[in-house]
């Protein structure tokens, strides 16, 4: 009997050690890639001027200019957020932030500048989330506690631009999934609307899925007890970090966009998102487009929806009017 009782609970130890071990390896492989992310920054400007080549001309008339600059804050743990701006052609309060997705940057958001800025003609904000591109920080934290330092630098937006700025808040994938959790939190007056292009309903959601498609693993036991580690470690827990939850609560209007053949944040994620919110919305799912290419493959029917959505709720400054800059 003593036997029995050693071995099993010796199989019990080992099942706990493996899980434990098991959680660590998500947590490090998921929130902290760090050699994707070092890749990615060395090489962010060469990449988007390969996908993307209009972008080159206009980085360079940007920085000639002086007008692409840099800021920064310090979130409540005095880890240091870097972000790049650029004022509007001509003066306007029309304004944009953009948030990249996962092991992206700033910098890779570029094209979305570069649609707000020189094709609509916004003041642009695009910020490095926490622990991507110059920022500080720990970990990845999928958008959750991303969405309070966006908060921050929507009101540092505001007041780079002049105070009265009238904004939308722009996402793709996991800076979709921060926009729509930033789109639940109580906005200030000069907030008018959102755009989110493919973001996944929740970490609980995406990481399940992932577990399944690259590891052929369910989610009991391992994602339960990695979601309780982070909670740990970071603060924070894979069920909370709920896009669907925090757009349910959004009372500002919402553009949804998503491509029919994204097969990383899968398509069918947008139709509940799409339900849940409440009020004023549109949908496009965009045929043919793989995860956040939907602007790549399609730029001048995305500029127009954005624009046209946008332009709904974001109106024009002492009667100028829409042309954006040269």
């Amino acid at each position: 009997m003593k036997r029995i009782v050693r071995i099993s609970v010796a199989a019990v130890l080992v099942v706990a050690a493996v899980l434990l071990g098991g959680s660590f390896y998500m947590l490090s492989y998921s929130l902290r890639p760090d050699r994707v992310m070092a890749e990615k920054n060395v090489d962010s400007y060469k990449y988007m001027y390969e996908e993307y080549p209009f972008l080159e001309p206009w980085v360079d008339s940007l920085t000639r200019a002086g007008a692409l600059r840099d800021t920064t804050i310090c979130d409540p743990d005095g880890l240091r957020l870097h972000a790049i701006y650029a004022a509007a052609p001509r003066p306007t309060d029309r304004t944009a932030v953009i948030v990249h997705g996962y092991t992206d940057n700033a910098v890779r958001m570029l094209m979305i500048g570069y649609l707000y800025n020189h094709d609509l003609g916004y003041n642009i904000l695009l910020p490095d989330l926490h622990y991507h591109g110059r920022s500080e920080g720990r970990a990845i934290r999928m958008g959750w506690l991303d969405r309070l330092d966006v908060l921050r630098w929507m009101d540092v937006a505001n007041e780079l631009f002049g105070g009265h700025t009238q904004m939308v808040v722009h996402g793709i994938s996991m800076g979709a999934a921060t926009t729509m959790m930033v789109s639940g939190e109580e906005q200030r007056p000069y907030v008018k609307c959102f755009v989110e292009d493919c973001g996944y309903t929740s970490v609980w959601d995406e990481f399940r899925k992932e577990l399944k498609e690259q590891f052929s693993l369910p989610a009991f036991p391992l994602l339960h007890a990695a979601s309780r580690l982070c909670d740990l470690k970071y603060g924070w827990n894979f069920r909370e970090a709920s896009a669907l939850g925090q757009v349910a609560k959004c009372r500002l209007p919402m553009l949804f966009i998503h491509g029919d053949a994204d097969d990383y944040v899968p398509t069918w994620m947008v139709y509940p998102l799409y339900e849940a919110k409440p009020g004023e919305k549109e949908l496009w799912v965009v045929p043919g487009a793989a995860h956040a290419m939907s602007y790549r493959d399609n730029p001048e029917e995305y500029t127009r929806r954005v624009g046209e959505f946008v332009g709904r709720y974001i109106g024009t400054q002492g009667g100028e009017d829409d042309g954006a800059g040269a």
